[in-house]
């Protein structure tokens, strides 16, 4: 395992506003993981964005430290300038072997999250693999390393109560939106169609709101999720066109610059001056500063959560003891695991070995004497040499489990 390495920027070292700044494009993101992926002769790569953390997980015999990390950021071409790299590289958290995996299962159970206890980032951390398996970025040993994560976080969630009572990001904005009071038929502007998003129009229809209308830029979703809630569905370019007015935004995208703008947030208000409201949980911030600073909003956004997370995690700390005591019992399954499938993979080979001793002893060894049998002798010959060589198959790998079992006691 000592291959398995993990390269963290999160919200604990680093601010979320500059967190936002090492987030990749989605359209690029598969270019940019495969050019360094082949550059640093990495061997299986995928990358991890949240809300609240920027992680790169790697699988390669590379020294991983600051040095590298820099040439890393650098090689990624997503326009960190020297002052923000510095910053980055101070916060940055590096990880392998045992400690990487680790850190991997603290994730997916929710222990290194911003909210203990949340669910949501299991499926964002299983999508953000899916879509790097799907474009060739990963192999056997990730397939194997997500497998104990998904294992491990079921356990978790079902073994203890960190999730009783779930407190997520969006449970909390929706709980900040609700305390506005805002009437059920006010008008909700959604801007983004992702499981954010998704979440937290549940919360709204869950309580009886009925006027949305939802932007994305793949229309498609956007009418997914608009037909979910009796709501209108547009592309992202129509916002600049919109002009029903809004009493609340609701915001979630991947871009890496402020989608509302002061221009497009004036064109919004369509002449209305009244207080609205913005929810925005993208990091980095859909909202554009300017917005906040020079009109009427309730802006509500991830960084402002801190305080109720900090209160979250010392509520739970006995289910924190009982999570990390199931995390130590599945790094140990999967170290046992690890050393089967390596013996596995090394008896690959003996079969094909086998045959080819097998065969330059009956053609080359043997050959004369071989010859020289009638046809009878010849066919239990062959007979013999088959037979010995299906049971020869299987030893090895019966005696390198045996040996293996008896290693733990």
């Amino acid at each position: 395992m000592k291959y398995l390495k993990v390269i963290a920027f999160t919200h604990k070292q680093i601010e979320l506003k500059e967190l936002g700044r090492l987030v990749i494009c989605q359209e690029d993101l598969t270019e940019k993981l495969q050019q360094v992926k082949s550059q640093f002769e990495i061997d299986e790569i995928f990358y991890l964005p949240t809300c609240n953390r920027v992680e790169f997980v790697l699988v390669t015999d590379q020294v991983v430290d600051a040095a590298y990390t820099q040439r890393f950021i650098d090689a990624l071409h997503i326009g960190v300038c020297n002052h923000y790299m510095g910053v980055f590289l101070k916060g940055a958290s590096i990880y392998e072997d045992q400690e990487a995996l680790n850190h991997l299962l603290r994730i997916s159970c929710s222990l290194e999250s911003l909210i203990i206890g949340e669910k949501e980032i299991l499926p964002q951390l299983r999508k953000a693999y899916e879509s790097c398996r799907e474009a060739g970025l990963t192999g056997d040993f990730l397939r194997m390393t997500m497998n104990c994560v998904v294992k491990a976080a079921k356990e978790v969630y079902t073994d203890t109560n960190i999730s009783k009572n779930p407190i997520s990001v969006v449970s909390l904005a929706y709980r900040k939106l609700r305390d506005l009071k805002l009437g059920t038929n006010a008008r909700v502007l959604i801007i983004g169609a992702g499981e954010t998003n998704l979440n937290i129009s549940k919360y709204l229809q869950k309580h009886k709101f009925t006027n949305f209308a939802v932007f994305n830029r793949t229309v498609a979703k956007a009418e997914t999720l608009a037909a979910d809630l009796s709501g209108e569905a547009f592309g992202l370019e129509a916002l600049k066109d919109y002009n029903k007015g809004f009493d609340a935004i609701i915001t979630c995208t991947s871009s890496v610059e402020p989608i509302i703008t002061p221009e497009l947030y004036t064109s919004l208000l369509n002449g209305e001056t009244d207080k609205k409201t913005i929810v925005d949980l993208a990091v980095p911030n859909d909202t554009h500063p300017d917005v906040v600073a020079n009109f009427p909003i309730n802006f509500i956004e991830v960084h402002s959560l801190n305080e109720v997370a900090k209160r979250n995690l010392q509520e739970r700390y006995e289910e924190l003891v009982h999570a990390e005591a199931i995390i130590q019992q599945n790094i140990a399954e999967f170290i046992t695991m690890l050393k089967q499938r390596r013996i596995e993979l090394a008896m690959r080979h003996v079969p094909e070995k086998i045959k080819e001793i097998r065969n330059n002893a009956i053609n080359t060894v043997f050959a004369d004497e071989v010859k020289g049998m009638d046809a009878q002798n010849r066919e239990i010959l062959e007979k013999v040499i088959n037979y010995m060589e299906k049971k020869y198959i299987s030893v090895p790998m019966i005696m390198a489990k045996e040996i293996l079992i008896n290693s733990q006691h």
